[in-house]
């Protein structure tokens, strides 16, 4: 071996040190970037050169260490878990919020929810069964069913509002997971060529990772990586990403809450071919948008507004054609609604004085009441309005307790499951300090070697013998 075969190993530890702490500096300078994952310089000892000859010359230490690259030092079955718990958080948590928006906007058990109005106007109808000639009971009855009829609209207008809302949201998070699919394409590609030449792509490695969680929360769609470093993604079992080429969702459904029809999401490559979504914050717009006889929480609350809307004109207008004026002309229809459409939101008054009102039974008097009696008291029948209304929001509150139960443990599931990525994945500052000492003292220790080298060269060949004699 070569009397300068030293200063090639210590050079290489030099190297091999320098790199370590470079490393070690990329740590620590992205120890708050968000999806970082933290490297390390991985070495092998370089063997001895193979002698060859007659004679034996002993044994012969190796030429040092070699640099075989630098390590992510990520777990893909973590990430994989990660990217399944951020599904399950993003499809419930869409539909708690959902629910408990509109849980919210009904009032209900409080004095501004319609039981309450219900309840009040029924009240109305037993006061002026008390005093059949008082011109302001009367006068207050038919305002007290105005309001009753502006508040059923107006409840179905704030269930449609937030169903517009969903479809808005379903279209921006439609459009987000196209974006992100061609983000992954591209880095996809530019790994695939990275690592081919030998070059680090840990970074870029970072960053799809990142993204293919955004779009397992988004879609729920599931990834898995290739042997050319590429990350394939599938949605319901089909490729929405596949080496450095993406595929577009798009969705079609109908426009309004009223039309009754259920949304597809299909490929925009291939129109007729439906993408399977039941999972991540799209399947929960989905199945918040979904119509009335699929479980669609938004659809069943406002075709419960229209047959609270059919059942008090029904009930109503019933009972008041039974009766007849102060005059005894036949009661007419209390409520109108339309033939096609909102039964909600086209409830109307059709009484338009207090002298139409239909107070008595027929030939009973002038001042009978006991039809108003009557009508007081369909709110206390099996069937009436109020039964119907207060069946629905027992059964809305507890699906909705049901869902934020779900989405607080698919949350903790999610929190548990980062925790556990993070824990092989983060940086740890006072780990990286503790490398960083490693291998400068390594540094100093390969360059004591390289100088304990030259000074026995330099005795060697300055101090041996007389050069030229």
């Amino acid at each position: 071996m070569s009397t300068f075969s030293g200063l090639n190993t210590a050079a290489s530890g030099l190297a091999a040190a320098r790199r370590g702490m470079d490393v070690v500096g990329q740590n620590i300078a992205n120890q708050k970037t968000e999806g970082y994952t933290r490297q390390r310089v991985q070495t092998s000892a370089i063997a001895a050169i193979a002698q060859t000859g007659r004679f034996s010359v002993g044994a012969q230490p190796g030429h040092g260490v070699s640099i075989d690259g630098v390590a992510r030092l990520g777990d893909a079955l973590l990430d994989a878990r990660v990217r399944d718990s951020l599904a399950a958080s993003g499809f419930w948590s869409t539909r708690a919020v959902a629910a408990t928006t509109i849980e919210a906007s009904l009032a209900e058990p409080t004095e501004n929810g319609l039981a309450a109005r219900l309840s009040k106007f029924w009240s109305g109808w037993q006061d002026l069964a008390n005093t059949p000639d008082s011109g302001a009971a009367a006068s207050s009855i038919l305002e007290s069913a105005k309001e009753l009829a502006s508040q059923i609209a107006g409840g179905y207008r704030t269930v449609a509002g937030q169903w517009n809302d969903a479809r808005a949201a379903a279209d921006r998070t439609i459009t987000q997971v196209n974006a992100a699919a061609d983000q992954i394409a591209v880095l996809n590609g530019e790994i695939r060529d990275a690592l081919a030449s030998g070059r680090s792509a840990n970074e870029l490695m970072d960053q799809r990772s990142v993204l293919a969680q955004n779009v397992a929360r988004m879609s729920g769609a599931a990834a898995t990586l290739e042997t050319d470093g590429t990350m394939t993604v599938r949605i319901g079992g089909n490729a929405l990403v596949a080496g450095s080429d993406a595929r577009h969702l798009v969705l079609d459904g109908p426009a309004t809450i009223d039309a009754g029809q259920r949304f597809t999401v299909s490929w925009a490559s291939a129109p007729g071919l439906p993408a399977s979504i039941d999972g991540g914050e799209l399947g929960g717009s989905l199945a918040v948008l979904a119509p009335a006889a699929d479980g669609g929480m938004l659809a069943q609350l406002a075709s419960t507004y229209d047959a609270v809307a059919t059942r008090l004109a029904e009930a109503l207008n019933t009972q008041h054609r039974a009766g007849v004026t102060s005059s005894g002309q036949p009661g007419g229809d209390f409520f109108t609604i339309p033939p096609t459409g909102s039964a909600a939101l086209g409830l109307s008054v059709a009484i338009t004085a207090p002298s139409d009102l239909a107070l008595a039974a027929p030939g009973a008097g002038a001042w009978d009441a006991s039809n108003a009696d009557l009508i007081s008291q369909i709110g206390r029948s099996a069937t009436s309005p109020d039964a119907l209304w207060s069946d629905h929001v027992t059964r809305f509150g507890v699906a909705t307790a049901a869902d934020v139960q779900r989405a607080k443990v698919s949350d903790a599931a999610a929190v548990a499951a980062v925790g556990a990525q993070q824990s092989v994945a983060a940086v740890d500052g006072d780990e990286e300090t503790i490398s960083l000492l490693t291998y400068q003292t390594a540094y100093q220790a390969a360059a004591r070697v390289m100088t304990a080298v030259d000074e026995a060269l330099d005795v060697l060949i300055n101090r041996t013998g007389l050069v030229g004699r």
